[in-house]
């Protein structure tokens, strides 16, 4: 697709307009100037516009009605778990201490309780992925981006190897909470790659009970470090950088 294509056009308005609403630089409830006005101050023709709004719709960051024109939704209503949303929601030193900890919490209710499904259903196939990806993990705890690809795997294959469709259904959310919370794993992997392994013997060995408390402990290792980021506890971002080797 060429530069400067409408496809290319139109990602960039949401960009733009997504990011100024989940900024607070156009406040909830605020009602959109008309397709024309929007056009003239993005530089965009108006079919543009209007595809930009209807993928802003989906977001939950718009609603459009008749006779009540283009309006931002409030915070609720946005699709939080969208990649791009959260995107636009970070600030140059990562998301903020409140929406960090939700993302934590929403974790805590779904992957222990999917790790002691998978402790019952899982097939040898879908254990050798998961004890594929903590292999990986200990061989790249040294090669950040890898480790965090590794990562990743480890969790995603357990929620597949839960087997039950709805769950399997939350990858792409857990997939974009760890990507938030790599702001504070971006460096070291050690730390936490016990729980990990933990985690696998409890679901080798077919024990739920186990399999949820050692993923329990996995999360517990993340939480604990983010509630003693100096960062963090003075309610502000955390930075890139962190000192104590940990792994979502």
């Amino acid at each position: 697709m060429a530069r400067g294509s409408k496809p290319g056009k139109i990602g960039t308005m949401v960009a733009a307009l997504g990011a100024a609403i989940v900024r607070g630089e156009i406040a909830s409830g605020t009602v959109l100037p008309p397709e024309p006005e929007l056009a003239e101050r993005y530089g965009a023709g108006r079919s543009v516009v209007r595809e930009a709004v209807k993928i802003l719709v989906a977001k939950g960051l718009l609603t459009v009605r008749p006779r009540h024109g283009t309006q931002v939704r409030p915070q609720h209503d946005w699709t939080l778990l969208d990649r791009e949303v959260l995107g636009w929601m970070r600030g140059e030193d990562g998301l903020d201490r409140a929406l960090l900890l939700a993302l934590e919490e929403t974790r805590e209710i779904i992957e222990p309780e999917a790790a002691a499904l998978a402790a019952t259903r899982a097939t040898p196939e879908d254990l050798a992925r998961i004890r594929a990806a903590l292999a990986a993990m200990e061989a790249d705890q040294d090669d950040p981006q890898a480790a965090i690809a590794a990562d990743k795997r480890f969790h995603l294959a357990i929620l597949d190897a839960t087997n039950n469709p709805i769950l399997r259904s939350f990858r792409g959310a857990i997939d974009t909470i760890l990507s938030a919370m790599f702001d504070f794993t971006v460096d070291v992997f050690a730390g936490n790659l016990a729980n990990h392994a933990a985690v696998v013997d409890a679901i080798a060995a077919g024990e739920p009970e186990q399999a949820c408390q050692a993923m329990r402990q996995v999360l517990g290792y993340t939480r604990g470090h983010m509630l003693s980021n100096p960062a963090l506890a003075g309610g502000t971002s955390p930075n890139k950088k962190t000192t104590d080797g940990e792994t979502p």
